[in-house]
């Protein structure tokens, strides 16, 4: 008795959970259809920021003014939102790149926004930070700036903290670049550090071997013996990209000393103006509190889509996806 019992409550236990399995499958089968869908494509965000200014002026004189001062604000305010005067329009984009330059990808989305919209009467204005990194990838930032100059379009770049080696790179594409007092600009230099563990592979023993073809295909090692020739070479290489980082600074900055500047030194704000490194002492913050006196301030982001789920629930949803095609195939 009691085994027959126990047997019709496994085959039951048995069923419940083959439905709950289903409901599940079919559950995320059909959410991930849905979440693909909504999330399929990555996106543009923009945000005023005159909005922004306006609440933070909004919110204080709320709290300061008297009641008639108050009412009397309302009004000019109001009759100022009347005004259809047109008015130049400041693109804002932000840049802060790390050592492979990976922001880069999304720059050249935020710019090509920027160009489907924007004409010779308005201004794209960057915001950048960088210490530099790779030069293949500070150099397609560069050229993605260079996309906003080509067309006319005013481009004014803002250092805050840190705009050095790549970072200058991208940054003197620019018309104009305002630095903040203390921000670290320059490095116009190139380095390089290989590491190199041959002499420890030779004490236990270990031998490296490297198969090339073509003389100069690989220069220095980090397992094999270097010798002079390859070390002069990668020097060489070294030097050749610095020229082209130095040819680069005077095509757009002609009056920079570049036998000066092109020590890899770097400086502070108030040190490249005189450089000529940068045009003006501010900080991004006051360029655009003032601009947005006279112009419409709109930023611009560049969004990735969202993964709505981990990945180990996508392996489980595989598989449930596999299952329920499985059982509708029958």
């Amino acid at each position: 008795m009691a085994y027959e019992w126990w047997l019709q409550y496994s085959l039951f236990f048995a069923q419940t959970l083959t439905i709950l399995v289903s409901v599940i499958a079919v559950f995320l089968v059909l959410a991930n259809l849905f979440g693909r869908r909504r999330h399929s494509a990555d996106r543009i965000e923009v945000k005023r920021i005159n909005d922004r200014y306006e609440a933070m002026e909004h919110a204080i004189k709320s709290e300061l003014l008297d009641d008639r001062a108050w009412k009397a604000w309302l009004k000019a305010l109001k009759k100022k939102g009347h005004d259809d005067t047109p008015r130049r329009r400041i693109f804002v984009v932000d840049f802060s790149g790390d050592v492979h330059a990976n922001e880069v990808d999304n720059l050249r989305e935020e710019i090509t926004a920027v160009l489907t919209v924007a004409t010779q009467d308005d201004e794209v204005f960057v915001r950048l930070e960088s210490p530099g990194g790779v030069v293949h990838g500070y150099g397609l930032g560069a050229s993605q700036l260079a996309r906003v100059r080509k067309r006319g379009i005013p481009l004014t770049v803002a250092v805050d903290k840190i705009a050095a080696s790549g970072g200058y790179m991208m940054a003197c594409v620019a018309n104009k670049i305002i630095a903040a007092p203390f921000a670290i600009v320059g490095s116009v230099g190139v380095l390089a550090q290989v590491p190199n563990f041959n002499r420890l592979l030779k004490k236990h023993d270990v031998d490296y071997e490297e198969f090339t073809a073509g003389e100069f295909k690989t220069t220095v090692t980090m397992f094999g013996e270097n010798t002079p020739q390859s070390r002069a070479k990668f020097q060489q290489e070294i030097e050749d990209t610095h020229e082209l980082f130095k040819n680069f600074v005077v095509e757009n900055r002609p009056a920079v000393d570049i036998v000066k500047v092109a020590t890899g030194e770097h400086w502070h704000g108030t040190q490249s103006v005189d450089l000529h490194l940068v045009d003006e002492l501010t900080t991004s913050d006051d360029y655009l509190f003032e601009a947005s006196k006279k112009a419409d301030i709109v930023q611009i982001i560049y969004t990735h889509k969202a993964m709505w789920m981990p990945r180990w629930a996508g392996y489980f949803q595989d598989a449930a996806k596999a299952w329920l095609l499985k059982k509708l195939a029958k």
